[in-house]
């Protein structure tokens, strides 16, 4: 029966061809059922919620309940909505020229019972693609009931010289016109309580009711909710009437393992840029920029009651393959390693998307911004190699020789658009800095194996092995007791200027 829609398309053929008429809440159950018996992926592209979420969604639509995803921003709450579509017919028949694509077995509008009272079995029939059978609606504060539910629409009377009591005279809102199919309300509190309440009929009696007319007309709907808890108190509220309505509140979460979240992001991220240069990123760098989101969720100078949205990790990905792209263009080549410098300008995308709470504003959202960065290097650079704050003397030789270096005098002058050959030159300067990423990384690349060099510089600096100074555009790593040996000397000399 799966080619039905290019064979029929009279009431009499549709009859005859044994197609059965079921309710929406049937036929997702129906093929939600069929899915599972299936195996495979039920939701391409959500992950982290194989164990959690999507079971309890399954079991929603199981159970024939309407349902409300309950969840911070950018936890894949609209995603998940959208793909229930998936779970309806490919094709439904409907009475052709139907705004609300009445069942040609159950009409329910004025327009489709006269069509099949006046041309019976002839009666014409159209075919729906499950795509069409999706509707949704941000809420928002301007929106009405005449926006959800419909009104009388003076113009079509006057045009069509028909009396307001007419119900060919309405203008249905956007549920009725997705009869039979799927609505979703994104950011349910922000809908005010007055148009909640004309919701309160379709939840439970399955009908609706329009202003200025005597009735009441059965729509056939799957209604969806998605909000975030913090919206409960600060922009609006769940009526508790249409609460109790909705059958399945289901909570969404973050990914719980790092590796989950740099599977969203590398799945999400533009990086197949069709472009001439070729940007390549180390595991290990994925894995710092995904980390900052978990420490950004535990860090007491970002407001958790907000959340952090995964779509952070995502733009701040994006921005790190900009860079080291920009870099390759400035230095005319053909291929870039990202590094720590590219690393640090993804500020733009943490700065735009934590809220402070207020001792985070004291500091400053770059400054914020940057701490956030540094914990992360440091945690992921943790899972690598030793504790550079060890007391373990086999721990502090190991880094000994880089340490002596810098101690010497020496210093690293890393600007963001060093070329490759300069970038390997001042990195290769550093005694002791390759042999020990050699030792604890196996199997590096050439040029994956600056990136790990580069980056234990920077975990030094953050564990106070190093002094760095980082300007607008570059990163100087000094010596640690030789920078503040240089700052006291600095004083010392304002001091005797002033005399």
């Amino acid at each position: 029966m799966n080619d039905l829609h290019n064979r029929i398309s009279t009431l009499k053929e549709l009859k005859d061809s044994g197609w059965e008429s079921l309710s929406v809440k049937d036929e997702l159950r129906k093929n939600m059922i069929a899915a599972v018996k299936n195996g495979g992926e039920l939701f391409p592209g959500i992950l982290g919620y194989e164990k959690t979420v999507l079971p309890q969604i399954q079991h929603a639509i199981m159970s024939k309940h309407d349902m409300i995803l309950l969840g911070l921003r950018g936890q894949a709450k609209t995603r998940i909505l959208r793909s229930l579509v998936h779970f309806l017919d490919e094709y439904i028949p409907f009475v052709k020229g139907s705004v609300i694509t009445d069942d040609p077995f159950n009409p329910i509008s004025k327009f489709a019972r006269n069509a099949i009272e006046e041309y019976g079995d002839d009666t014409e029939i159209s075919w729906l693609h499950r795509s069409y059978r999706y509707g949704e609606k941000l809420a928002t504060p301007d929106t009405t009931v005449a926006d959800l539910i419909g009104d009388i629409d003076p113009i079509k009377a006057a045009t069509k010289k028909l009396d307001l009591a007419d119900e060919n005279v309405i203008n249905y809102g956007l549920i009725p016109r997705t009869n039979r199919g799927i609505f979703v309300i994104n950011e349910l509190p922000d809908l005010q309580p007055r148009i909640q309440v004309a919701l309160l009929n379709i939840m439970q009696e399955r009908d609706i009711q329009i202003r200025g007319f005597n009735i009441r007309m059965p729509i056939d709907v799957s209604m969806a909710f998605s909000a975030n808890p913090e919206d409960y108190t600060n922009r609006g509220n769940i009526i508790t009437p249409l609460k109790d309505r909705i059958d399945a509140q289901i909570i969404t979460h973050y990914p719980k393992e790092i590796e989950t979240g740099v599977k969203i992001t590398k799945q999400e991220a533009w990086q197949n840029r069709d472009d001439a240069i070729d940007v390549s990123i180390s595991d290990i760098y994925r894995e710092i920029i995904e980390q900052t989101a978990f420490v950004a969720r535990d860090s007491e100078y970002i407001d958790q009651k907000s959340g952090v949205s995964t779509r952070m990790t995502i733009t701040a990905m994006e921005q790190v393959y900009s860079s080291a792209e920009r870099r390759a263009i400035i230095n005319d080549d053909k291929s870039a390693q990202v590094r720590i410098a590219d690393i640090f300008h993804m500020i733009p995308a943490l700065t735009g998307k934590l809220e402070l709470v207020y001792e985070g504003e004291q500091e400053g959202a770059i400054s914020v911004a940057k701490h956030i960065i540094g914990k992360a290097i440091n945690k992921t650079f943790k899972k690598v190699f030793p504790d550079p704050q060890s007391k373990a003397e086999d721990v502090k030789e190991m880094y000994k020789s880089v340490t002596d270096w810098f101690a010497q005098g020496n210093e690293v002058n890393l600007p963001d658009v060093l070329s490759i050959k300069e970038y390997k030159k001042a990195l290769d300067g550093v005694d002791g800095l390759k042999e020990l990423v050699s030792k604890h990384v196996k199997d590096a690349g050439k040029d994956e194996l600056y990136s790990w060099m580069d980056l234990v510089l920077e975990a030094m600096h953050q564990n106070s092995l190093l002094s760095k100074q980082d300007l607008d555009d570059e990163a100087l790593y000094t010596d640690m007791l030789g920078s503040m040996f240089s700052s006291i000397s600095g004083l010392n000399d304002d001091d005797d200027f002033d005399i």
